[in-house]
């Protein structure tokens, strides 16, 4: 019971210093719709390195990327590490700096105001955000379901799984609503570097209670199977290059990260990211992965629906530090999900609410933001209790759907001649595959030995986007013009 005591202190100590963070920059934040969901685009190197970090690796990298490794071996982390640190990085300056540009010249707050901007057109807008809104359900849904099974883990059922999922979902609606993207930002690197400090110290701490690196390492060799083969020897060489391609692309089209392009300050800050990104990846990946590596050949014995590192810390780490790196992993699925509330609130109010109320002033797209934060936060905290499946499921699931948007973006960001049914078929047509995929015996999941449907996907709403482009006139309303400003 004491134990338990400390644990849930610890995690609770920790929320409120990320809530005092948000208190001050509440009390700095403008009562305009712009500061609230982009700080007034006044980010600096630092804070958007660390906000765009940390608003990336949730609970997705804490829970289910050991879960990956203890179940396919520690080579995983060139692919969800090195290669998707690398993919991102160029991502980054291709769509990102140019994302920049344009949202810098015109104002522009969300990917569907852009759009729909640039092609005239409110049905495209309301597409995209509501595609947007779509894939980011999920993937909400999957913190609080992390962050439920993590505090229930820790503290031995004491805290059962709706409570732990319900506390984090309280306390992040109390201080998104309040802070705004400034107090996010602020708290996502404090959160970042917080994660990042203690999944290190937890990589020494166990290395050194089983006897070294080199002790913890050697048990690899005797899992049974191909377990220090790449994948496992589970997986073919085209998954494994099609989960890289697709979870890059896809967290490129995640609206919190998305939103990143229009904050930074100046395009010398969008420039120095981008060598630096994949270094923080690596740094994250690397301890975290070979944790759940090092659980399998120490004897870790976890279910199918158990996270393998709460259970590796409770047998070689005291209650106090397992309780500090959960609260890191808190950090970690927070600094995602308080992002993901502000942007679908965004997408919201900007792409849905905004075009239909001719006198909708800032003040109240601001209020509105915050009600829509609730509203969002609520409702997948509902669906998370169902617990529909693992979070590798669900991530994956989620990354696939986003990275459907990244060709069609691209091609309008680029190409002059693109139209809006193009875009619409591009973006539609892909859409349907992908969900065929997934929900039907209609599209297989995957194609020529391994490529995932995904990535299918996306090539099928490349060539739709270009095609039709080139078949359709521009339609009255479209204007390339207002891309004119990302020629620099």
């Amino acid at each position: 019971m004491a134990d338990t005591a400390l644990q849930v202190g610890i995690i609770v100590g920790y929320m409120l210093v990320a809530l005092g963070v948000g208190v001050v920059a509440y009390r700095l934040t403008e009562r305009t719709a712009e500061d609230y969901y982009l700080a007034s685009r006044t980010l600096g190197t630092v804070v958007l390195l660390f906000t765009t970090f940390a608003t990336l690796l949730s609970a997705f990298t804490f829970f289910a990327g050991p879960n990956i490794s203890y179940g396919a071996g520690p080579e995983w982390i060139l692919v969800m590490g090195l290669m998707d640190g690398v993919i991102f990085a160029v991502l980054w300056y291709v769509l990102g700096y140019k994302q920049w540009l344009v949202g810098k010249a015109n104002g522009y707050v969300t990917l569907g105001e852009m759009l729909g901007d640039r092609f005239g057109s409110l049905r495209l807008r309301l597409l995209v955000a509501g595609v947007s809104i779509f894939w980011l359900f999920p993937y909400v849904m999957l913190q609080q379901q992390g962050a439920g099974t993590a505090i229930e883990a820790l503290t031995g059922g004491a805290v059962p799984y709706w409570a732990g999922a319900g506390a984090i979902t309280l306390f992040m609606i109390g201080y998104v609503a309040l802070s705004g993207m400034r107090g996010v930002a602020w708290t996502d690197t404090l959160q970042g570097a917080f994660m990042l400090v203690m999944v290190w110290a937890a990589f020494v701490w166990v290395a050194s209670a089983v006897g070294g690196v080199g002790s913890a390492t050697a048990t690899l060799g005797d899992v049974d199977g191909n377990f220090l083969a790449l994948g496992g020897g589970t997986y073919t060489p085209e998954y494994i290059l099609s989960t890289a391609i697709s979870i890059a692309f896809g967290v490129t089209m995640f609206p919190q990260v998305n939103q990143r392009f229009f904050v930074a300050e100046s395009k010398a800050v969008i420039k120095r990211t981008l060598p630096l990104w994949p270094v923080l990846v690596v740094l994250l990946f690397v301890p975290a992965f070979m944790l759940g590596s090092w659980a399998r050949g120490l004897g870790i014995q976890a279910g199918a629906n158990e996270n393998v590192l709460p259970l590796l810390l409770a047998e070689y780490t005291p209650a106090w530090f397992a309780a500090l790196v959960i609260a890191g992993a808190m950090a970690a699925m927070m600094s995602s999900s308080d992002s993901m509330l502000l942007s679908g609130s965004s997408y919201f109010t900007r792409d849905i609410y905004r075009p239909f109320v001719a006198e909708a002033s800032e003040q109240r797209e601001a209020f509105l933001g915050r009600v829509g934060v609730a509203v969002f936060a609520t409702l997948s905290f509902v669906a998370s209790l169902f617990q529909p499946a693992t979070l590798l499921d669900i991530g994956d699931f989620a990354f696939g759907g986003f990275a459907q948007l990244a060709l069609p973006v691209g091609v309008a960001l680029y190409w002059t001649d693109t139209t809006r049914w193009g875009m619409y078929v591009g973006i539609v047509g892909s859409q349907a595959f992908y969900l065929s995929s997934e929900f039907t015996d209609v599209v297989p999941a995957s194609f020529l030995g391994g490529w995932s449907s995904s990535v299918v996907g996306m090539v099928l709403g490349l060539v739709l986007t270009v095609t039709v482009s080139l078949v359709t006139s521009h339609a009255l309303g479209e204007d390339a013009s207002v891309y004119a400003t990302g020629a620099d």
